[in-house]
């Protein structure tokens, strides 16, 4: 093939998909250019630019055009592909769904059908180069990632989420193929992946504020903003338009311009009030975009739990005195922090946070990001590194070579806990130093891990690392 031809198609990125339908259609018989245009929804520019680069290749006839027979070979792999016609595909990824952890209502996970898994795998891959193109998920409950890899093997695939169990299960059922890394959104993106992504692929919180801090983090997570997209599902109920506007303005606010929205392109097992259905956007962002992509996100973004929109917010200022209380015991000085390990800052005599809107993931990510003499940390008593020994045990195991714990269960009340931690003598450097790539911290990293941080690490991971 002519390097030239290389050239055109490269400069077109993740979006050379339709010049792939030109030569495609060259291969087969005779077009002209308003044809050529027309089926591939390239430019006109575009496509002359692959004409000319055809070179030799291409026999003309008047003004219409085809590859020469002795060429079309070397062009096979343009050739047009049906992937819908593949049973097993969707046997597999039913498999993978019937399996994944259960939903959390407090992060407002709906299960997408597995048809609705694989046609978001089969539309991203007719629609853009999944073989040069890098694909962030921003939340993946629905395993719309392990789809893409059972559909390409060859794919460059990222997963972020909040939950590690669903970042362990596809980590299991990737079988390491497909990279995950924790986060909770409202903190920031793992530098990792921050500017290094083509596409970023979510099903957000169906919140204004959830749909605009995952749209912000998404662009965020691109290379070059405008020549990536950005894909959201989003549905609301046609009862309530209203609704939908506030996310369509949080989205234009972002400078995210509306390239395509596909009505009813999710499908879902529950979601009734929107009637289980949900459109997928297609966003272009802007040069405003780019403004637009940093900062903290709002820690009420999701429509049902303690950090829903209508959620109470922080606790109770009794119950924050108590908190106080202890971490200053011994006299050491009160430093209150919001919750946030992006950065663990400097080193604290006695640190307090709430996190009594904690979902999980909070305390030990908060215990690993922060450095200080005591940390004294309010969260539900119901926590589930709390709930019993095995648990308290496994939490220990992590954080013993930093923090000695003491769990003060049902403490100030019987519906909160305060988790004290206490600097132990030689604290490990692995865990003072989170918030470094790994490489520049330990030797003896894994190979997929070395750009990694601590802090980014699935629950899983770390226990591997510091086992």
């Amino acid at each position: 093939m002519s390097s030239s031809v290389d050239d055109v198609l490269a400069a077109h990125g993740v979006h050379v998909r339709p010049l792939h339908q030109v030569i495609s259609l060259l291969r087969t018989d005779w077009r002209d250019l308003g044809e050529l245009v027309r089926i591939s929804t390239a430019p006109r520019r575009s496509v002359e630019d692959v004409l000319n680069a055809l070179g030799d290749d291409l026999e003309r006839n008047e003004s219409r055009f085809r590859l020469t027979p002795a060429a079309r070979e070397k062009y096979a792999r343009f050739a047009a592909r049906d992937r819908k016609s593949d049973p097993d595909l969707l046997k597999t990824i039913t498999s993978y769904v019937e399996n994944v952890p259960a939903p959390l209502a407090a992060l407002d996970h709906v299960q997408a059908t597995p048809e609705t898994v694989l046609n978001r795998a089969l539309w991203l891959d007719e629609r853009y180069d999944l073989g040069t193109a890098k694909l962030l998920f921003l939340g993946d409950h629905d395993l719309t990632s392990l789809a893409v890899r059972a559909l390409r093997p060859d794919a460059d695939l990222t997963v972020v989420d909040l939950d590690d169990r669903v970042l362990a299960y596809i980590d299991e059922l990737g079988e390491r193929s497909i990279r995950t890394l924790h986060t909770d959104l409202r903190v920031g993106l793992p530098p990792s992946v921050t500017g290094r992504m083509d596409l970023v692929f979510s099903d957000p919180p169906y919140t204004p504020e959830g749909m605009g801090l995952f749209a912000a983090r998404g662009v965020q997570a691109l290379t070059e903003p405008s020549d990536g997209r950005l894909l959201l599902a989003y549905g609301y109920s046609p009862r309530h338009p209203a609704l939908g506007a506030q996310v369509q303005r949080a989205l234009a606010t972002l400078g995210l311009t509306f390239e395509a929205i596909l009505p009813d392109f999710n499908r879902y097992f529950g979601a009734q009030a929107i009637g289980s259905a949900a459109d997928l956007y297609v966003c272009q962002p802007t040069a405003k975009s780019k403004k637009n992509r940093g900062g903290k996100g709002k820690a009420a973004i999701y429509t049902h739990g303690p950090q829903s929109v209508e959620s109470a917010g922080a606790a109770k200022p009794s119950l924050l005195d108590k908190l106080h209380e202890i971490a200053t015991e011994g006299g050491l000085a009160l430093e209150s922090r919001p919750v946030d390990w992006s950065g663990s800052g400097p080193e604290g005599d006695a640190v307090a946070m709430d996190l009594s809107a904690d979902p999980g993931p909070w305390l030990l990510r908060t215990l690993l990001g922060t450095n200080a003499r005591r940390l004294a940390l309010l969260v539900p008593n119901s926590h589930p590194d709390l709930t019993n020994a095995e648990a308290q045990a496994a939490l220990n195991r992590l954080i013993g070579a930093k923090y000695k714990l003491r769990l003060l269960r049902s403490t100030p009340d019987n519906r909160h806990a305060i988790v004290v931690a206490d600097a132990v003598d030689h604290q490990e450097e692995l865990l003072t130093r989170a918030h470094a790539r790994l490489a520049n911290v330990s030797l003896d990293v894994p190979p997929d891990l070395t750009d990694a941080r601590l802090i980014d690490l699935p629950r899983h991971r770390l226990a591997e690392l510091l086992g």
